[in-house]
């Protein structure tokens, strides 16, 4: 075998090719023809002196030497990638990309974000609004703020707030069910369901109620989509109190019990491991666990 390295865009169409098992598809990836593709395959099993693909008239297929030869190149694009974002965060001091959920952003975030400019002029912020969680290894977000429990592997996690959370429902179930005399009535009513299933297991811990059957019904990863489905009165669900306070006051939801507290289940500042120590990153992070979390514990 030739001791020089295969060519890089003739591997770049063997990962295409083999994770689309196509070649037209892998054409299309790349921006370029099908056979200028099926040429740079046919160049890297020459190189290498060894099959990859068997073709047939319906596509094609990894051999076995293809299958095993796969894992190595995917994981060496994936390095490259890395290693070529990690070099350019290490210089881009300019921008720091966060990713928040439309309630935090609206309801904590933006209204503080003032500080953190005056503190930082020479860091432009750009805020993105979404509920999903973050591929920091694709998205080029550099931290995230999340509601949940904070436990996230391969990502430091610190806590920044914990919000009232309030059990509310739609005025048609309460008068369907009747009105809770205590939050162990709960438990035999129909639920919604942040993404991790945990907001109400956690919920009824801390109010003393232990013998609950596990979390039934739909689950949401934005916190709006579940306020949607409370309103239509699909079940009684956990939200933050400062969210649906204006839908309280106007009698479109009915706080069933009073407010609770979870310290764990609280809005978390997410990034990888190996980025915490960016100063752009550390400058953020210094900053959302002070001003924002003291104030936001003030105007509790």
């Amino acid at each position: 075998m030739n001791d020089r390295l295969p060519p890089l865009n003739a591997l770049k169409a063997f990962e295409s090719a083999a994770r689309h098992l196509s070649v037209k598809l892998a054409a299309e990836e790349l921006c370029v023809t099908p056979g200028a593709v099926s040429q740079m395959l046919k160049t890297l099993e020459s190189h290498l002196g060894i099959k990859l693909f068997e073709r047939v008239p319906r596509g094609i297929y990894l051999t076995d030497a293809g299958r095993d030869y796969l894992p190595s190149i995917r994981n060496a694009f994936r390095q490259i990638a890395e290693a070529s974002r990690r070099v350019a965060a290490s210089t881009d001091v300019g921008t720091l990309t966060v990713s928040v959920t439309p309630f935090f952003a609206s309801a904590w975030l933006v209204p503080r974000l003032a500080s953190f400019q005056d503190a930082h002029p020479e860091i432009d912020l750009q805020i993105v609004t979404s509920s999903a969680l973050v591929d920091f290894s694709r998205s080029g977000i550099d931290v995230a703020v999340r509601h949940g429990l904070g436990r996230y592997p391969g990502l430091r996690s610190d806590r920044v707030v914990t919000v009232e959370m309030v059990a509310v429902a739609a005025p048609s179930l309460v008068a369907r069910l009747g009105r809770p005399t205590s939050p162990s009535d709960l438990a035999r009513w129909p639920q919604v369901h942040d993404a991790d299933r945990k907001g109400w297991s956690l919920w009824f811990q801390s109010n003393g109620v232990d013998e609950v059957r596990a979390p039934r019904g739909p689950s949401f990863d934005d916190t709006g989509l579940l306020l949607t489905a409370v309103l239509s009165g699909q079940g009684t669900g956990l939200l933050p109190a400062a969210m649906v306070a204006n839908e309280i006051a106007g009698g479109q939801l009915v706080q069933l019990l009073e407010t609770a507290q979870m310290e764990e289940f609280a809005y978390y500042l997410v990034c990888p491991d190996n980025r915490q120590g960016l100063p752009k990153i550390v400058a953020f992070r210094e900053w959302i666990l002070g001003p924002i979390a003291q104030s936001a514990h003030a105007d509790r």
